[in-house]
């Protein structure tokens, strides 16, 4: 079940966010809205990846940092890092300093230009998945759904890493694929008026 709380400003949001201001903006002005900036749709997938097994607010905490030593995740940049830029991102403590994923991360890049290439945008094949029979109910919480299974199959085939199905269901929820905002947060009914300009 997907709970509210009503924050000190009298506004019932999303349980999740409760406890920490930076947490609170993240969710009322971006979490959950539609998205069709190729950079930021190739940044998210990176920092989902980042955050694996770690808290969303560690990487939210960590974005500024992460932006500025990954070139603000322009996919054409970071495609040209080789092993001194992985050393370097290594030594980076503003960063998460995994080796996996910051090669997957540069590996990434390289496929996401492949995509382009093939699709026209990430944001035209990522929206592809979008499903009007299944935006999210409000009411349950789950790990992934059948578009988050079949998008992380497909990126896997061609070739991408740290896409597995529950990273890209949290993708599919941040970018405004899927609107999860909770059934009586105030931001639930802003998300899905954005949406159908998408």
């Amino acid at each position: 079940m997907l709970e509210t709380f009503t924050a000190p400003d009298g506004v019932s949001r999303c349980s999740w966010c409760a406890g920490d201001d930076q947490y609170i903006h993240y969710h009322d002005n971006e979490w959950g809205y539609p998205v069709t900036d190729d950079i930021r749709l190739f940044e998210k997938i990176c920092l989902e990846g980042f955050q694996s097994g770690l808290s969303w607010l560690t990487i939210l905490r960590k974005r500024e940092n992460f932006r500025s030593a990954f070139a603000g995740f322009d996919f054409q940049k970071v495609a040209q890092f080789d092993q001194s830029d992985v050393e370097r991102l290594l030594g980076d403590a503003g960063i998460i300093r995994h080796r996996g994923k910051i090669e997957a991360a540069i590996n990434n890049a390289g496929r996401a230009i492949e995509l382009v290439a093939a699709e026209g945008s990430i944001a035209k094949y990522v929206w592809s998945y979008a499903d009007p029979a299944d935006r999210g109910s409000g009411t349950e919480w789950r790990a992934t759904s059948p578009a988050s299974v079949a998008l992380s199959k497909d990126l896997k085939k061609r070739g991408w890493k740290f896409v597995g199905p529950t990273t890209m269901y949290a993708f599919l929820q941040s970018m405004g694929v899927v609107n999860d905002h909770a059934e009586g947060c105030i931001m639930r009914a802003k998300a899905a008026e954005a949406s159908p300009h998408f």
